[in-house]
């Protein structure tokens, strides 16, 4: 009969719930009030790797390097600026930008606390590798079978 219906069921009924309900409950941070909400963006996440070296990077390198727009990059380096986990000096026509990784303290803190997780997983690993390279070798001297 046309539509999407179940002969036993009747019609089937689709809701429309217009998507602003869903958000009403989830307002998002913007992304210059911390440092969580700041590195959340995973270019911005790459930026701050390069700058990892602790030198001064001008605007075009980090154009260069990341392969974005310099709109783009310059806008990534304005929230870490915002946040602290950048400083700029001006040279010339040129605004040069260097991590300040003390200000990645709290995030560093926070993951921090999962630490023994990782470490009992690790050891488990290490456990478990350990013991099939003693088994291998177990296996590899023993006397050869004699009904072979």
């Amino acid at each position: 009969m046309g539509g999407a219906s179940d002969d036993k069921k009747g019609p089937l009924l689709l809701t429309y719930i217009p998507i602003v309900e869903y958000s009403l409950g989830m307002a998002r941070a913007a992304t210059t009030t911390d440092v969580f909400n700041a590195i959340g963006e995973p270019r911005r996440r790459e930026i701050i790797g390069l700058l990892n070296d602790g030198q001064e990077w001008a605007v075009s390198d980090v154009v260069a390097r990341v392969r974005l727009a310099q709109p783009a990059v310059s806008k990534h380096l304005g929230v870490l600026r915002k946040v602290g986990v950048v400083t700029v000096v001006k040279r010339g026509q040129h605004r040069l930008y260097r991590l300040d990784a003390a200000k990645l303290k709290p995030v560093h803190d926070w993951v921090k606390t999962y630490e023994r997780y990782w470490t009992l997983q690790l050891s488990r690993i290490k456990q478990r590798a350990e013991q099939k390279a003693t088994d291998r070798i177990a296996r590899e001297n023993e006397p050869p079978d004699p009904k072979s």
